[in-house]
């Protein structure tokens, strides 16, 4: 039953081929798997996913060796693939570039393209770690909301002017509200913070001028 498994596939590739196919896959998945934990920011990655990566070079490679140059049957397998409905979330971009990566790893394999496989996966690994530690694509600076509460005499326009450009801070104010039957003002503002700012002295400049009311800092989804 086995061997005629193989004369399905209409190929000329032995069992020992197979296994070494599948043991490159493997490994190149291990890689692969490997790469993305080592590079995802302070450990916050889906073991699923990364179990995933394993496993997704030794799939395609398999269906790449089943197809073979039948054209029907590859129409037939990319229609059964299409009803199969992913119920886990939409992840990173990131993600979605390393499953790319993981199936390309596996059609090399699959064509019997070991080497190329190799270097492919290891070239692409060495790539993502280079970019992951130089933190490539890293915002200088970072937007956030600002709401602070000020008494209904103070005059706020100009009050925090100062504190905002002692810590280098962009700001607009984005809306006002009254609070407490009108004794308090919550003034609402989008901020642009640099790296080297220090939150905490900012907030304890603004409670000086605030007379130590309510302030909340939150950040802002771009």
């Amino acid at each position: 039953m086995f061997e005629s498994l193989f004369e399905t596939v209409e190929t000329t590739i032995s069992l020992s081929e197979t296994l070494f196919m599948i043991l490159i896959s493997f490994v190149n998945g291990f890689i692969i798997s490997i790469t993305y934990m080592k590079t995802s920011s302070k450990g916050n990655y889906s073991k699923n996913f990364a179990l995933t990566m394993i496993l997704l070079p030794v799939v395609i490679s398999c269906i790449i060796l089943l197809i073979g140059s039948d054209v029907a049957r590859a129409f037939s397998l990319a229609g059964a693939f299409s009803i199969i409905r992913f119920r886990s979330e939409p992840g990173e971009p990131k993600d979605i570039a390393y499953v790319l990566f993981s199936m390309g790893a596996g059609l090399a394999a699959g064509s019997g393209e070991y080497i190329f496989a190799i270097i492919f996966t290891i070239v692409l690994c060495i790539a993502m770690f280079i970019l992951s530690k130089t933190n490539f694509g890293n915002k200088k600076t970072q937007k956030k909301q600002l709401k602070i509460t000020v008494p209904e005499d103070l005059n706020y326009e100009e009050e925090f002017v100062d504190v905002f450009e002692k810590h280098n801070i962009s700001f607009e104010l984005k809306k006002v509200k009254t609070a407490s039957l009108g004794s308090l003002y919550q003034l609402y503002y989008d901020v642009v913070f640099d790296q080297k700012t220090n939150s905490q002295d900012f907030i304890n400049d603004i409670r000086i001028v605030n007379s130590n009311l309510d302030i909340s800092l939150s950040m802002v989804a771009e």
